[in-house]
């Protein structure tokens, strides 16, 4: 892994607005997709997944298709069937996730396992799944189904290798970064690349999208970390403190973990993997991050990745896509502030 090493920069607009414009008129058309394909004679599968759908969600993932389709000049419809293929899978992860993690709250409403129970959620994400990949047939590009359906395999990868770490402080970063590159980076890369599959564009700039995804989900996923110990419910989907209360093995749990001295990797063991995990032992986590800088140095691996995802774009021809995916890396770092 490379150094990035920080040098004084420009300000620069910082936002996810430059995309959320530039993408609105293909978004609106995902959104209708999306509320067309969620419909079911079976009454409870729109109930499900309307409830997740509509729960305020920013939709990064398919506005990442739709951008880096029209930066090379697409004018068709495929992207917008990707695009919301790429939405219903996570939507898909989100119910499955719930089901698996046991959590109550996301976006600050109960969960959909919280009102229809476990079985219809696992069931309403395998329906989205068929759905998504019924689209990407729909398309016809046998380069674009076999990126998505080879991000679908890893991502349940990535859930079971994160299921097998859980509560496990013998967890190394590389296992921790492998199971984030899984879990929540593959579906960036996949719908970052997708867009320029459909666009015609060459081997690079695939492989330019590719980079830039793969990076901007490790980045966002690490700052989805350090929130979890210090951020607000709204900007992170879900209630903070979520992770510490199940136990999951995070790289600021890491970092805290290796450095603390044996009393407090007492705690660590104590608090993730025997469970005693109540909001007092939370404050004291919080604590003892910051006595050693684990939330810190969380920051500084996202901002790392950040600007691996700028440099995979520089290369690529100056438009009003490529400035707003760039300050989406911007955006996705800016949530910790």
């Amino acid at each position: 892994m490379g150094v990035v090493v920080a040098i004084d920069e420009p300000p620069r607009k910082s936002g996810i607005e430059p995309l959320v414009a530039l993408a609105k008129p293909g978004m609106e058309r995902v959104n209708q997709l999306i509320l067309d394909k969620a419909g079911s004679d079976v009454r409870m599968i729109p109930e499900v997944a309307n409830h997740l759908i509509n729960s305020g969600g920013k939709r990064l993932r398919p506005m990442l298709t739709i951008a880096s389709a029209e930066m090379f000049g697409y004018q068709g419809d495929h992207h917008i069937k990707l695009a919301a293929s790429v939405e219903f899978m996570h939507t898909a992860t989100l119910l499955h996730d719930d089901v698996v993690d046991e959590s109550d709250r996301r976006r600050s409403k109960p969960t959909a396992r919280i009102i229809w129970g476990n079985q219809a959620s696992v069931l309403v994400g395998d329906f989205l799944l068929g759905q998504a990949f019924r689209m990407m047939v729909d398309v016809g590009s046998m380069d674009a189904l076999d990126v998505l359906s080879t991000a679908s395999a890893i991502i349940a990868e990535g859930e079971v290798m994160q299921l097998s770490a859980a509560k496990k402080l013998s967890t190394t970063e590389d296992d921790y970064l492998a199971v984030i590159k899984a879990k929540t980076a593959a579906l960036f890369l996949a719908a970052a690349e997708v867009g320029p599959i459909v666009a015609g564009a060459g081997s690079d700039e695939r492989a330019a999208l590719r980079s830039y995804g793969l990076n901007l989900g490790l980045a966002f996923q690490l700052v989805d970390d350090v929130l979890d110990y210090g951020g607000d419910a709204g900007d992170l989907g879900k209630n903070v403190g979520d992770d510490f209360r199940e136990g999951k093995i995070t790289l600021p749990v890491l970092l805290a973990y290796r450095r603390g001295s044996d009393d407090e990797r007492g705690f660590w063991k104590q608090s993730l993997e025997d469970g005693d995990n109540g909001a007092e032992r939370l404050e004291k986590a919080r604590a003892l991050m910051a006595r050693h800088g684990a939330l810190a140095d969380t920051i500084q691996r996202a901002r790392h990745f950040g600007a691996i995802a700028r440099d995979a774009l520089a290369p690529m021809p100056a438009t009003p896509q490529k400035d707003a995916l760039l300050e989406v890396v911007d955006f996705c770092i800016s949530r910790l502030n």
